[in-house]
């Protein structure tokens, strides 16, 4: 039998964990060309903070990539600075990537390095590599230059090797102050990176560390220890997000000086930038993150409100809807941010499959059945909906047992006495109100359908009981609420967590990185003191109610759908047997999906980021050479119908998009080319879009022209690629238009402005800021789709 050839061990496509993209690619090539024979990855972060889930994406694309190519993943620690690093926060993160599933077992500290990375240090004064600085910070920083001027040596850069030796060996024994000395690598202080400008490698810093104490005072910079700790451990392919673009330079310098291949034997890793992935609704910063810990905005790291692993894990979201999502979101060379919709569904899917159905009420309204005498005792299926069953037939209980479907069912008893939400009775309904009214009937869940004969009110009129009679199945109910018994249900504490921030984006207006500064990811981004005015008020509102005495019998860990609520489970730090907690892990629906669009600024500054740093990795990144004579004319030539010079380089580079864009024979090409590099270029590679060009050009038409929004197209053209229907026809079918009509308008706003009397008043009396409400209200009515320039228009005539 003979052995696999490198290329042999390249993934199938129908394979892969992680989709093809321009890292496999590299890596595909480098198992063809021989360089590489096996694929050894690392996840590196810094234990400074809890992991996000930012972090989620960047260890799925290593930890999955080693997995899919048959290789291994290391997770290390890159503790090099001891102030803000602890154990906590190291085993937090090992905890937490053992949670998403991922092998820790090769577990790595660069702080085990120390004494190999000082020695390193060494090799590179006696080769005449670096030198001690003796010059303070600030004027070191002037001594780089600007951009149109090159750097000044300082006085000190030509000491001598003994020299150098000497100082830096007096650094670590201790005898220099912070700041007084640093150890620079000597580079090139005219290269326009300014990361090639002499950068520093070590630094004296008197402070303990959370794992070698104070054995040591002076540190290596991320920038040395790094690439150092890859090679140590023969990393083959190392991945990281593109802030350490410019960082890369540095790499290939150490790799060159200190691992050739000539000196060592063997191949030395390089570095592959991908576009980090931010979150709508949410902040990734380690700084930021911090802000709201210690100001107690959310309590703790694992505040389920937080957009940590650890919270998510306390939450009730699972491992797999974490990967699934991390394995949604896709590879390219740009920053993007993410809808956080993309993860929330994500873990609805999951939760759909594996939480079985229950009722629990959380604002209680007492309701008294007066015609029944005697409690009975009912037998409610966990899985209402026979489409929930796998496919032999068997259904999940709460303890994870599979049983068949007829035993998938709890006992639930009727009381006299129940309750139901609160909400569900309105003694003045609003217009297409379904639920319980004075004289009106409603169904109870699997119980019957209810009278509603006498409303009793407490002192400030509101309703304190509701008392109802039990019909007979041949009445007619509006609706369907859910309940529990007064006397028998459980009591329970419910904590309905909701998105942390108000807006997409709380931090858009932070600045851009600026390649010039030093340091750690979280040192390269200026804090922004405003993100914190965005907290969204409502994101955990706490209620106490009843939920059905099943659940009492169920395992802590147990996950329900509490009917017509939510998705929940008990909060394992808080919750106990005798005094039961939930968590909301998720709404049944989105439902901010239409509440806020991103701002105009805010999609130029992320349109203007993303040209510069694609710009920047065409022209440096070794698998992007110079566009051949043929792929200049034909990106020329897409570039003159008005395709941007990014979509027309990309374009121009793969002749299967190419073909695809101009098959529209130069009708749109502007506005279709994003939509093919974005949303198509995966399923076109594979051979498996469904959506011809003429179909696209239909939908984008309709978006140019305001028949839809952008969002709505995106899931237009998910759905059409699913199920091969024409994307126009879809949104026909589904009435996705918008709506402008101002008779439709006026009848939904009117509609709106009746069943809000109190709020139009309080409008017309001088609450201007109302106009949110209101508006939110017809969107509501319209299922977003009414035209928000014209509400606006309409609402501010119609209030006066």
């Amino acid at each position: 039998m003979t052995s696999k050839q490198p290329a042999d061990l390249i993934p199938a496509p129908e394979t892969r964990r992680v989709s093809p993209n321009f890292i496999t690619e590299i890596i595909d090539a480098d198992f063809k060309s021989g360089r590489h024979t096996r694929v050894v990855t690392r996840f590196p972060p810094e234990p400074n903070g809890y992991a996000h889930l930012g972090h989620a994406f960047a260890s799925y694309l290593d930890f999955m990539t080693a997995q899919d190519y048959a290789g291994v993943c290391h997770l290390r620690m890159d503790d090099t600075n001891p102030e803000g690093e602890t154990q906590e926060y190291a085993d937090s993160i090992i905890r937490d990537m053992k949670w998403l599933g991922w092998d820790t077992s090769r577990l790595f500290y660069a702080s085990d390095y120390y004494e190999q990375l000082h020695d390193f240090a060494v090799q590179l004064i006696r080769k005449g590599l670096a030198y001690v600085e003796s010059v303070s910070g600030e004027e070191m920083a002037r001594l780089r230059g600007t951009v149109e001027q090159p750097g000044t040596p300082s006085p000190y850069r030509n000491r001598g090797v003994e020299e150098n030796l000497d100082l830096f060996r007096r650094m670590r024994a201790g005898e220099f102050k912070n700041g007084e000395h640093a150890l620079r690598a000597k580079i090139d202080l005219a290269n326009p990176n300014f990361k090639l400008r002499d950068p520093v490698l070590y630094r004296i810093l008197h402070a303990s560390h959370y794992r070698t104490g104070d054995k040591w005072c002076i540190y290596p910079m991320y920038d040395f220890a790094h690439p150092i700790s890859d090679a140590l451990e023969g990393i083959t392919h190392s991945m990281c997000s593109l802030e350490f673009i410019d960082n890369r330079a540095i790499y290939d310098w150490l790799m060159d000086n200190l691992f050739s291949d000539k000196e060592t034997g063997r191949t030395a890793p390089r570095q592959y930038e991908f576009g980090r992935r931010s979150m709508e609704y949410t902040v990734v910063s380690k700084r930021k993150l911090r802000r709201l810990v210690r100001e107690g905005v959310v309590k703790g790291w694992d505040d389920p409100r937080m957009p940590t692993i650890s919270a998510m894990r306390r939450r009730g979201v699972t491992p797999e809807s974490v990967r699934t999502f991390a394995s949604q979101i896709g590879v390219s060379r740009t920053n993007r941010t993410v809808d956080l919709a993309l993860f929330e569904n994500a873990v609805r899917d999951d939760l759909n499959l594996r939480a079985p159905r229950v009722m629990a009420v959380m604002r209680p309204l007492k309701v008294v059945i007066q015609n029944l005498e005697a409690e009975r005792t009912l037998s409610l299926p966990y899985w209402p909906q026979q489409e929930e069953l796998s496919a032999d037939g068997k259904v999940p209980l709460p303890t994870g047992e599979r049983v068949p479907s007829e035993k998938a069912v709890r006992e639930v008893p009727l009381t006299r006495e129940l309750v139901i939400e609160h909400d569900d009775f309105s003694a003045n309904p609003p217009k297409g109100f379904k639920r319980l009214t004075p004289g009106g009937t409603v169904r109870l869940r699997g119980a019957g359908i209810i009278r509603c004969d006498e409303v009793i009110t407490g002192a400030n009129g509101e309703p304190t009981e509701l008392r109802v009679t039990l019909l007979g199945e041949d009445a007619k109910a509006s609706g369907v609420i859910h309940w529990v018994s007064a006397t028998r249900g459980v009591s329970a504490e419910f904590r309905l967590v909701d998105r942390l921030f108000t807006v997409p984006e709380p931090d858009s207006e932070a600045q851009q990185f600026d390649p010039e500064q030093p340091g750690h990811e979280d040192d390269t981004k200026p804090v922004n003191t405003d993100f914190m005015r965005f907290v969204n008020p409502n994101s955990l509102v706490v209620t106490r109610g009843l939920v059905e005495p099943s659940v009492a019998k169920d395992p802590a860990d147990a996950r329900y759908q509490f009917e017509r609520t939510g998705y929940f489970w008990r909060d394992p730090v808080d919750s106990r047997d005798t005094a039961l907690v939930f968590n909301r892990i998720i709404t049944l629906k989105d439902t901010w999906g239409k509440k806020a669009e991103t701002t105009e600024p805010a999609k130029a500054a992320q349109k203007k980021a993303d040209q510069r740093f694609e710009d920047k990795i065409l022209r440096d990144s070794p698998v992007r050479p110079a566009l051949t004579a043929e792929q200049e004319a034909t990106a020329s030539r897409l570039r003159q119908q008005g395709v941007s010079e990014n979509d027309a380089s990309l374009l121009a580079r793969e002749p299967q998009l190419a073909a695809y864009l101009e098959g529209a024979g130069g009708k749109r090409l502007a506005e279709l080319a994003p939509w093919v590099v974005n949303d198509l270029a995966t399923p076109i590679r594979e051979g498996t879009n469904r959506v011809g060009v003429d179909a696209l050009t239909a939908l984008v038409t309709l978006v140019a022209e305001g028949s839809i929004s952008a969002r709505i197209a995106k899931d237009v053209l998910a759905e059409a690629q699913a199920s091969g229907e024409a994307p126009a026809s879809i949104v026909e079918r589904k009435g996705l238009r918008v709506v402008s009509d101002e008779g439709q308008l006026r009848a939904a706003i009117q509609g709106v402005l009746d069943a809000n009397p109190a709020k139009v008043a309080e409008y017309r009396g001088g609450k201007k800021g109302l106009t949110g409400f209101f508006t939110g209200q017809v969107m509501r009515a319209t299922n977003g789709q009414a035209d928000p320039k014209a509400v606006a228009r309409l609402l501010s005539e119609m209030l006066g």
